[in-house]
């Protein structure tokens, strides 16, 4: 296959990962008087979402990457897989579409339930083609652990995308394979903080090794392919060791191993299958075989072959390290602080206020004056701009992907925020518009009059009272890795 051909198949992958990175060793440290078998999994670190991040809004960032390194892809379907979607009754995709632009006829859904569900549906879309339809699965996860567990250390917060339709595919449909067992290797009821996980070597033993196996051969039998002929095998497991067991039985060779980047980022759950996929897709050559399995409830494989068509889009950088336990036990609410008066505050949200207002909130949309071409937020009837004046003629524009710069700025040590200190300040926009924004993923000292700022989907503020979160758009500084991603390739 050249670059240039058109074909039905993967036209891209992203993955997202927060910029904090919690250290193991410190998590363990604290625990060490109780729980001392736990120093065996404080190497490297987990990654960690922010107080203001969740299964949405990392769920955003991996579609916004996605559409972002491949412009020309557009999207009719979008599906959220997650096992800790915020909302159990609201359309958790809806929210996810709207903010990364696509139309209010995009067909979108929720799947949850299993670590695999993410994979079912990529499986599902290439299995089906739909040439008219350019879809997108995006899995998403921010699991809460029980203090001083094994999963604590091993999970991690993050997002992975992918997209399928008739383009400059990266790789192409082989084979897949599907099947269901109510084997039940860990569950969390409803209304549940913290899974209960079952014994490991029953897990490994009737689970992996023979329900995966079974799977992955039956997969490779219905393609007519060798084990041998794989180049590139991603099995997520949080046990230790159990892919290399599993391409062992399978007959496919330990250096077609992918890494599962478990001492960097942590095991991502249902959005594990599609970020090991994406590292997979990098570092494959052209012609490669590229097998992914993912099991819970069942297990699901997926075989593609690489085309030769650059991966578009970068992958995640190294994060920011962090050192302090009580604050990531703060930003999962494991811990109740005691934040002071002003922090006594109702935030109910006006549910028709929030609709009427939903363009602005959704897609960071202002306006642009078709007189004099000024851009303000919001947008009203009148252009601000005092040489024109002009009113209703003002057109909607977004400045979610805009490019801007730090105008002015302030850090309050007092005001309330989950993460002090609260930083604000007004920002301009490439083109025109400025605006007074919270910012976000700011370290102290770190903002200063130019700095260069992109745009971020998070958590404005919780309604705890009701149960109930509202988003909007934050400003945080475009670092080197932001705004090199297009042209930066993983080596693996």
């Amino acid at each position: 296959m050249n670059d240039s051909d058109t074909v039905f198949g993967l036209l891209a992958t992203t993955r997202y990962v927060p910029r904090l990175r919690l250290e193991r060793s410190e998590v363990a440290a604290r625990h060490r008087w109780m729980a001392p078998g736990l120093k065996s999994l404080a190497k490297g670190q987990r990654a960690m979402a922010n107080w203001d991040e969740d299964v949405v809004t990392m769920a955003v960032e991996a579609g916004r990457l996605l559409l972002t390194s491949a412009p020309a892809l557009g999207a009719t379907e979008l599906t959220l897989a997650s096992t800790t979607l915020p909302f159990v009754d609201r359309l958790n995709a809806g929210i996810a579409a709207a903010a990364v632009g696509l139309g209010a006829d995009a067909v979108v859904r929720d799947v949850a339930s299993s670590a695999r569900a993410a994979l079912t549906e990529l499986a599902g879309a290439l299995r089906r083609p739909a040439p008219e339809t350019t879809r997108i699965i995006v899995a998403a996860e921010r699991r809460t652990a029980k203090p001083a567990s094994a999963q604590e250390l091993i999970f991690g917060d993050g997002a992975a995308a992918a997209s399928v339709g008739t383009g400059r595919a990266i790789a192409t449909f082989v084979a897949a394979r599907s099947m269901h067992a109510d084997l039940v290797d860990h569950f969390r009821q409803s209304g549940e903080a913290y899974d209960y996980g079952w014994e490991e070597r029953w897990v490994r033993d009737e689970g992996y090794m023979k329900l995966a196996t079974d799977a992955i051969r039956q997969c490779l039998a219905d393609a007519g392919v060798s084990a041998s002929d794989v180049s590139h095998f991603a099995l997520p497991a949080p046990l230790p060791r159990i892919n290399e067991a599993v391409a062992k039985r399978v007959g496919i060779a330990p250096t077609a191993l992918v890494s599962t980047a478990v001492d960097t980022v942590g095991d991502l759950g249902c959005a594990q299958p599609l970020a090991m996929l994406d590292i997979a897709l990098r570092a494959a050559a052209p012609g490669a075989l590229i097998l992914v399995a993912a099991f819970g409830s069942g297990c699901d494989v997926l075989l593609l072959k690489r085309t030769a068509a650059a991966c578009p889009g970068g992958v995640p950088d190294a994060g920011k390290p962090e050192t302090n336990y009580l604050k990531y036990l703060s930003f999962t609410g494991q811990l109740n602080l005691a934040w002071g008066m002003r922090a006594e505050m109702d935030n109910k949200t006006a549910l028709t206020a929030a609709w009427r207002d939903h363009a602005r909130t959704e897609r960071f949309e202002g306006g642009r004056c078709e007189r004099c071409g000024t851009v303000q937020f919001p947008r009203s009837r009148l252009c601000v701009n005092p040489a024109c004046r002009a009113q209703d003629t003002q057109q909607p524009s977004s400045l979610a992907d805009v490019p801007a710069r730090v105008m002015s700025h302030t850090t309050d040590f007092l005001g309330y925020t989950p993460d002090p200190p609260f930083q604000f300040g007004h920002i301009d926009f490439e083109g025109g518009g400025r605006v007074l924004m919270e910012f976000t993923d700011t370290d102290v000292g770190e903002l200063a009059v130019g700095l260069p700022l992109r745009m971020v989907y998070r958590v404005k503020e919780f309604d705890h009272n009701r149960g109930f979160r509202r988003y909007f758009w934050k400003a945080t500084p475009t670092r080197a890795a932001d705004s090199s991603a297009n042209a930066t390739t993983e080596s693996n």
